[in-house]
C-alpha cells in the first residue's frame, strides 16, 4: 500500500497539466494537482505518486509530520 506525504502548495503553475511546486520539509517538488481544482496556494495536501489527493488542513499536515519524525527515531534506534 502506497503511504500519502503531505505538503504545503507554494505556487499553481497556469499550465494544461495543473501542476504545483509543493514543498515538504525542506523538498519542494513539482506535483500533479489535477485531482484537486479547488486546491490554492498555501493549502497542505496529501500526495501519492506525484500527485495531490486530497486537500488537508494544517493541524492534519502537522500531526502526520509529527508521527513521520516519530517514524523516523524509531528506525534509527533499531
Amino acid at each position: 500500500m502506497a503511504q500519502g506525504v503531505p505538503g504545503k502548495v507554494l505556487e499553481i503553475q497556469d499550465d494544461e497539466l495543473m501542476t504545483g511546486r509543493v514543498i515538504f520539509g525542506e523538498d519542494v517538488r513539482d506535483v500533479s494537482l489535477a485531482l484537486l481544482e479547488e486546491v490554492k496556494v498555501g493549502d497542505y495536501v496529501l500526495v501519492q505518486a506525484g500527485s495531490a489527493v486530497e486537500i488537508m488542513n494544517e493541524a492534519q499536515a502537522l500531526e502526520i509530520f509529527q508521527l513521520m519524525k516519530e517514524m523516523e527515531g524509531e528506525d534509527a534506534q533499531a
